[in-house]
């Protein structure tokens, strides 16, 4: 019986080469990238293309969720999207997010949005360049979910322009259900004491803050306490909008880039607690100022950490030139009092133009070049 069955299963698995090989050709794909668009796609593709400016690739995948019979509906909100400032760049963008956009009525649908973000004080180009960030919202209800969000926003944000501020920061925020997730974050804040004001800024400079899931914000929160943070302050909000915005990856990745400068933990928390925004910097910007001013400037980790606005301030633009100004300035001998170089760096620009370019530009010149970046800077051979 063993023997039958195993001579059965055999004769079953028998194929013909020639059957396997015809089965090969007819199931493998003639392109790898894309496929051939029928008769009944060619007149979407040719428009995503040529009026949308969709790429091939882009433009046949569009094609399989979308169909354009004629054009005259299209063509009239292309034209619309014009008047308002949308560049081709700018459709492109948007259709190739959400190729329904482009059935989409212009009268009844679109322009009513449009103009409802113009009265709210978002013109110009920053219309297009916010509502290309999320081409979804132009497809969302107006009075069911965008009107109702803003509204909520604005019990917060006050004022039209504080909302702008909003929106250019996250306009995604829009579309997130308030009630599930934004009312339930803003709760926690509250139950923990932070201020109704101190909760506005939060909504004004990062709302996306606030559409963290429940639980993991629930966390955050709970963690930055634990770091010593006090919700009555305004550090507080700061810590929050910085931990709600990275994974704990990314978090202890940037720490550990720290550490290998030098860092203890108890310094990094020093440092945090003083400047929680360090943390939005790069793993590479982080890691290009410490190099800089340990390596370049002379700094000790210990310098460093007691000023870490210091990692908020552009290394080639600021850090840079104003080490290279204070170079010429001690090789002339024209500075001879010792310098705090952490607060020169952090200090004004009106200040540090004042006290050390503007009143030397006669006598030492350099110090133009060395300003505006255009100078090497070697490091202090003597120290500071």
């Amino acid at each position: 019986m063993y023997h039958f069955i195993c001579r059965t299963l055999l004769q079953n698995r028998k194929v013909s080469w020639k059957t396997s090989y015809v089965r090969y050709i007819q199931t493998k794909p003639l392109f790898n990238s894309v496929s051939i668009p029928t008769k009944q796609q060619s007149l979407t593709v040719s428009y995503l293309i040529n009026s949308c400016g969709l790429s091939l690739q882009q433009a046949i995948s569009a094609s399989k969720v979308v169909r354009i019979e004629n054009t005259e509906k299209p063509d009239s909100l292309l034209k619309m999207l014009a008047t308002y400032g949308f560049t081709k760049t700018h459709i492109s963008r948007l259709i190739s997010k959400l190729p329904k956009l482009i059935l989409a009525h212009p009268e009844k649908t679109i322009r009513p949005k449009i103009e409802y973000f113009e009265s709210l004080g978002i013109r110009g180009p920053d219309l297009p360049r916010i509502l290309c960030y999320d081409a979804s919202i132009l497809m969302a209800s107006l009075e069911k979910q965008i009107i109702p969000t803003i509204d909520f926003l604005k019990g917060f944000v006050k004022t039209n322009e504080n909302l702008v501020s909003a929106l250019k920061q996250s306009i995604c925020v829009v579309r997130c259900n308030i009630n599930k997730v934004m009312v339930p974050n803003i709760s926690t804040l509250r139950a923990h004491r932070v201020p109704e004001e101190h909760v506005a800024k939060l909504v004004i400079m990062q709302p996306r803050s606030l559409l963290l899931r429940t639980d993991l914000f629930d966390e955050v929160v709970s963690a930055i306490k634990e770091m010593g943070f006090v919700p009555m302050r305004p550090s507080f909000i700061l810590a929050v909008r910085c931990m709600s915005a990275i994974s704990k990856v990314e978090w202890e990745k940037k720490k550990e880039v720290l550490k290998s400068f030098g860092w203890s933990e108890d310094v990094f928390l020093s440092a945090f607690r003083v400047q929680p925004m360090l943390m939005i910097c790069s793993e590479k910007k982080i890691r290009d100022v410490m190099d800089f001013l340990m390596n370049k400037a002379g700094l000790m980790p210990s310098d460093i950490a007691r000023c870490p606005n210091l990692f908020l301030a552009s290394v080639e633009r600021r850090l840079i030139p104003r080490c290279a100004v204070l170079q010429v300035l001690m090789s002339k001998a024209m500075v001879t009092e010792k310098l705090d170089l952490v607060w020169l760096l952090n200090s004004s620009k009106q200040y540090f133009e004042k006290k050390f370019v503007t009143q030397f530009m006669e006598d030492a010149p350099e110090v133009i070049k060395a300003y505006q970046g255009k100078m090497v800077f070697q490091g202090f051979s003597n120290g500071l």
